[in-house]
């Protein structure tokens, strides 16, 4: 029986962090890992997309050259050297943590584990224990059950990853995040990109006025959305020439529709990752939505918490980062305040959207007392500049007391801006407040301090 003072079992961005926190407060840590360290974030999610999401953005900079008085006589995109490069640098970032996971106080193991009992933990032959576990195996691909998935050329956003080729004719069902960047990534790339979604509008987790001027945005460049469309199957069919293709079938507004595409990828969201952990033997509260944890992250076994995406409370990685980092100063006896209703979102879409706190949505449907101020970037210097005038900041104020509740963005950067509000809601800044802090110009976030003053 190996003993240490936590287990770990994971170890992407909330289970690596989280033992390197611990060990370097003294505790010992046992962190076990069935695939490869870094966990979907580095390997097959936020680290690949986002280098793919690069090139795109140097496609687009280079087919805009002319923009800038700068000629391009035609250039050619090597797909291969883009894989490449995507492999090199999720090589490089997981042997980076390979090399945390060899710090001292902290055990790393490779094989699938599972609980024998709430206190110990299978791992092949051997049997681990710790005075604290904590789950953190992330989420997967969830599939719709529609007919047709097993197809040849019917991928999830893993498979798409490591894909050979650029697709002539991309079908995404789904547009949620995942849908939205890879079609965002392949239209840059040179594939016809058809979003088939079955909500009213994409990626819900947006204000809909910023979701919308986004979709259209990108529906310019040429993506094109079925909005309000459900997938009944996935079939295939002979062209002309005597190839295969798949064909989606769907209904809108009870009319059956087809598109024809060469790839399909499935976005239709993730699962908690919690088959094959013996939970059952643990008595762990669980279900389809993830384990159940309170506000420390404790599942109903004392000592026993659950971090990232395996909770199902909030699918991103800094969520998870900052989950783990909760749970070792619970377990340490510390206090803390991070604010876990407080949590920005990207999404790397071209241009790219973020947001924190509430949309005008939910202030609405909570019927809050509240005023929504607006700015845009083609008012704003920089982005004039910069060529980058799509762009719309929302901000929600709470009258009662003039603090900020919640910004939704697109845009350049908008990234970047919104983690400017993070920080502001943070610490309690007024709309006052921020008028009152001086912003650098000529720069982006000047349509922040505009909008309140």
């Amino acid at each position: 029986m190996n003993k240490s003072n936590l287990i770990i079992i994971g170890s992407g961005p909330g289970g690596y962090r989280a033992a390197e926190y611990a060990a370097k407060n003294g505790l010992t840590v046992t962190v076990i890992e069935a695939h490869e360290a870094g966990g979907t974030c580095l390997n097959c999610g936020c680290i690949p997309t986002k280098t793919l999401c690069r090139n795109a953005e140097a496609i687009e900079t280079l087919a805009n050259a002319e923009t800038f008085g700068i000629s391009v006589n035609g250039f050619q995109l090597n797909f291969n050297k883009v894989i490449e490069r995507k492999r090199e640098v999720v090589e490089k970032l997981r042997s980076g943590i390979e090399t945390l996971m060899q710090m001292p106080g902290i055990t790393f193991v490779r094989g699938f584990a599972h609980f024998t009992d709430a206190k110990t933990i299978a791992v092949g032959d051997e049997t681990y224990t710790a005075d604290n576990i904590i789950i953190a195996t992330g989420s997967s691909s969830k599939c719709p059950p529609i007919e047709g998935l097993t197809l040849p050329g019917v991928v999830d956003s893993t498979q798409l990853l490591d894909i050979d080729h650029i697709p002539e004719n991309l079908c995404i069902i789904g547009a949620g995040v995942i849908g939205m960047e890879f079609a965002s990534i392949f239209n840059s790339f040179g594939s016809k990109v058809t979003v088939i979604e079955f909500m009213k509008e994409c990626l819900p987790v947006l204000d809909s006025d910023i979701a919308k001027r986004l979709r259209q945005t990108i529906g310019k460049r040429g993506v094109e959305f079925t909005m309000q469309s459900a997938v009944k199957s996935i079939t295939t069919s002979t062209t002309e020439d005597g190839k295969q293709q798949l064909v989606v079938n769907y209904e809108k507004k009870g009319k059956p529709q087809q598109v024809n595409a060469d790839t399909v990828l499935i976005a239709t969201g993730r699962k908690p990752n919690t088959d094959g952990l013996g939970l059952e033997l643990a008595g762990i509260e669980h279900s389809t939505k993830g384990i159940a944890v309170d506000d420390n992250f404790r599942t109903n076994i004392n000592n026993v918490y659950a971090i990232g995406d395996v909770n199902g409370r909030c699918m991103l990685a800094h969520a998870a980062t900052f989950q783990g980092m909760h749970v070792v100063n619970h377990i340490l006896g510390r206090e803390d305040n991070i604010k876990f209703d407080i949590m920005p979102s990207a999404i790397f879409t071209y241009p790219e959207a973020a947001s924190v706190g509430a949309s005008e949505d939910i202030l609405k449907a909570e019927n809050k007392e509240y005023v929504c101020k607006k700015g845009y970037y083609r008012a704003n210097g920089k982005a004039v500049a910069m060529d980058e005038t799509e762009g719309l900041i929302k901000l929600m104020i709470d009258t009662s007391d003039n603090k900020i509740v919640g910004c939704h963005a697109f845009g350049a950067h908008s990234s970047d801006i919104i983690q400017e509000v993070a920080a502001l809601m943070n610490t309690g800044v007024t709309t006052d407040a921020l008028a009152n802090i001086i912003h650098t110009h000529p720069t982006l976030s000047e349509v922040l301090h505009e909008i309140v003053c």
